[in-house]
């Protein structure tokens, strides 16, 4: 973080970003074919048996593709805009913009369906970006909000890092990386949502794949020059204070109970 605006990252922390999304090091490959590997991040040989146990109990996950057929300036554009999400991602609720904290940096909220019989969730994270020539990078993180508090219809999930790092491999092409440690809460166990998180990775990748090789037409007919991430100024969202913000804690949340909902999916799956 920087000292100066506080909670909005710094240039410390893209660069721990980017390390960890090219670092092989404790990472355990778990799925790798058709352009698509996913890993989950594992403890360091030398964490004794005892800090074991503490290293993580949510997965860090990353998931890497390489993409043939769409620049790495489509995808990043794809990932910030959101009016165009509206017209790919069947999960989403309810997103929007809050405020902006800085010229690469806003507060914001998404709202998505979940499976049956668990209840859907929703986050409010800080989302933080550069973009040059060699890479586009896009980071996340929860934060609380003064005025959008957990609400009693969805889960309040928690963003611990997410994020892209998007590099170039031609005019048309990229390696698009995701890395991700969030925790849905609720009462699901870990290792349901650890191993969910393997399984639903490449299928978002897929999809947001998908969504950026038919960008270009739709953002042709849609404000096509309209790009307030890559042009500040072209931004009408409300400034605020970072200083309003702090981190969101997961144990600092409510323990939603959705054991009876579990429950009666176990019963069907056993009957």
């Amino acid at each position: 973080m920087s000292c100066g605006s506080g909670i909005i990252p710094d240039e410390l922390m893209f660069n721990e970003f980017k390390r960890q999304c090219l670092s092989t090091e404790n990472w355990l490959s778990k799925y790798d074919k058709n352009d698509m590997e996913v890993w989950v991040e594992v403890a360091p040989l030398s964490t004794s048996t005892s800090n074991k146990g503490n290293f993580s109990k949510v997965h860090k996950i990353k998931c890497r593709m390489n993409i043939k057929d769409v620049s790495a300036a489509s995808m990043y554009d794809v990932l910030h805009d959101g009016m165009y999400r509206k017209t790919w991602d069947p999960t989403m609720l309810e997103s929007f913009d809050i405020a902006r904290l800085a010229p690469n940096a806003d507060v914001g909220y998404y709202s998505w369906i979940c499976p049956k019989p668990l209840k859907n969730r929703d986050v409010v994270t800080l989302r933080s970006w550069q973009a040059s020539e060699n890479e586009y990078v896009i980071i996340n993180f929860s934060v609380k909000h003064p005025k959008f508090p957990p609400r009693k219809d969805l889960v309040r999930a928690v963003s611990l890092l997410t994020g892209y790092l998007i590099q170039p491999t031609g005019p048309n092409s990229c390696i698009f990386t995701y890395l991700s440690q969030a925790d849905p809460r609720g009462s699901l166990p870990k290792w349901v949502v650890n191993k969910a998180s393997q399984v639903l990775a490449p299928k978002v990748l897929r999809s947001v794949h998908k969504a950026g090789q038919h960008y270009p037409a739709w953002k042709a007919a849609n404000s096509p020059d309209h790009k307030p991430w890559l042009y500040p100024i072209q931004s009408e969202l409300p400034m605020m204070d970072p200083a309003e913000l702090s981190i969101q804690r997961g144990d600092s949340l409510e323990n939603v109970d959705e054991s009876s909902t579990r429950d009666a999916q176990e019963n069907e799956d056993s009957s």
